[in-house]
């Protein structure tokens, strides 16, 4: 039944705690509309695409409400979405062509109460404490934020921007972070003993980095979700609460539970082809492993196929951060006529010496099969990322296919190419 209108909200960040704090809580108990949080620095051309393709009835900017004119075929406006639909989040449309997830009142409120749970922050009012949204709130990652401050009763603090002295000035007990910003914290001293705990998540996390930022004090739990499920559903390997998780035969994450979405909006193709008699099947590959704890091996479509021989990008990419030298590291394909993708890695250091590609190639092939091992490499003074925290994997493929010398020539960028081989 479609009988609820889609409310977009065009705001900044900083608003989050106050005018979009109040539609998302009118939206989760009935008494407004569904919202569409939209990411207010997005460039003109994509929001109308976005804007487009997912069709609210209204826009909120910080000027007021207007409706939209009529959109689609007959020029009919976009219809609304079912009665128990609280949010939708665009996911994909910074690459490809945009989704909208339908998330409901009760799968957004089972994961933020599970979430809670699992933290130890659900129940007494004197643990609840205070969260810190420093996340993009068009994005679960900083939704899901909102949506358990909601739930405990207390009002998040919305930083624009995470450093030490918002750290610190904030004197929240909980924060959601991505390892980009975790790592920042942690070299510029951050005082975290404050903190009772770091959710981490949203992108490949280094080995050693929960461990040293445990050693300052808080806990940190390794989320891993996403748009459809509300977020996080696995912490530390272990399934929230009434969250169930299996792999399908082609190695693919499959999750079921109380935390997915209901559709995509106005795309019932797609819709059918990632919900399966009740399961969400992932693009992610991994499962459970023989301890019962969830592992993700990577992406599927961040597989490359080199010689004939399958490479899962995030593998390399754990197998590099442990070599001396290198600080982060992403791996993608790029086009080549003898191996059909040349496996490329495109690496920042630590600040001394950058290791050569025969030293990467040494390296990963002594922990992985040798065709696994980078055939080129460029060395970057830091990684474009996404406003959800992740690395820009498309751009960099795009680079990695045009070549790293040339593509980056002109361009006005802050991660020059320092070296490509």
């Amino acid at each position: 039944m479609v009988n609820r209108p889609l409310h977009a909200v065009l705001l900044p960040q900083r608003a989050a705690g106050g005018r979009l704090l109040d539609a998302l809580g009118a939206a989760l108990d009935g008494s407004g509309p569904a919202i569409l949080p939209l990411d207010p620095l997005l460039p003109r051309a994509r929001l109308d695409k976005l804007i487009g393709a997912l069709r609210p009835a209204t826009l909120e900017t910080p000027q007021g409400t207007e409706p939209l004119a009529p959109a689609g075929p007959g020029g009919q406006a976009g219809p609304g979405v079912a009665e128990d639909v609280a949010v939708v989040l665009a996911t994909s449309g910074s690459t490809g062509r945009p989704k909208g997830a339908e998330l409901t009142a009760a799968a957004l409120l089972a994961s933020a109460r599970a979430s809670l749970d699992r933290l130890g922050a659900a129940g007494d009012p004197a643990r609840a404490g205070r969260w810190l949204c420093c996340l993009p709130v068009h994005h679960i990652s900083g939704l899901g934020v909102l949506v358990r401050s909601l739930v405990t009763g207390q009002t998040p603090v919305v930083a624009d921007r995470l450093d030490p002295d918002v750290l610190a000035q904030a004197g929240c007990a909980y924060v959601s972070l991505v390892p980009t910003q975790l790592r920042r914290l942690l070299d510029a001293g951050a005082p975290l003993e404050g903190l009772r705990a770091i959710l981490l998540g949203g992108a490949a996390i280094p080995d050693g980095m929960p461990a040293e930022a445990a050693a300052a004090g808080p806990a940190v739990v390794i989320s891993y979700g996403m748009t459809e499920t509300c977020g996080g559903c696995v912490y530390d390997g272990v399934p929230l609460d009434g969250v169930r998780v299996a792999s399908d035969q082609d190695g693919r994450i499959e999750i079921a539970g109380p935390v997915l979405f209901a559709r995509y909006r106005l795309d019932p193709g797609a819709t059918a082809a990632a919900l399966r008699e009740g399961w969400f099947v992932t693009s992610d590959l991994g499962g459970p492993g023989e301890d019962g704890r969830i592992v993700v091996r990577g992406r599927a479509d961040d597989v490359i196929v080199t010689g004939g021989e399958k490479v899962v990008a995030a593998e390399v990419e754990r197998v590099l951060r442990g070599c001396p030298g290198v600080r982060d590291a992403v791996v993608v394909g790029a086009p080549d006529p003898q191996w059909g993708e040349r496996v490329t890695a495109v690496i920042v250091t630590d600040g001394l010496r950058a290791p050569s590609l025969a030293a990467l190639r040494e390296h990963v092939g002594a922990r992985l099969p040798r065709y696994a091992a980078p055939r080129a490499l460029a060395v970057v003074d830091s990684l474009p990322m996404l406003a959800s925290g992740k690395p820009d994997r498309q751009l960099l493929k795009q680079l990695a296919a045009e070549d790293f010398r040339h593509a980056t020539a002109g361009r006005e960028t802050n991660w020059p190419v320092t070296r490509y081989t």
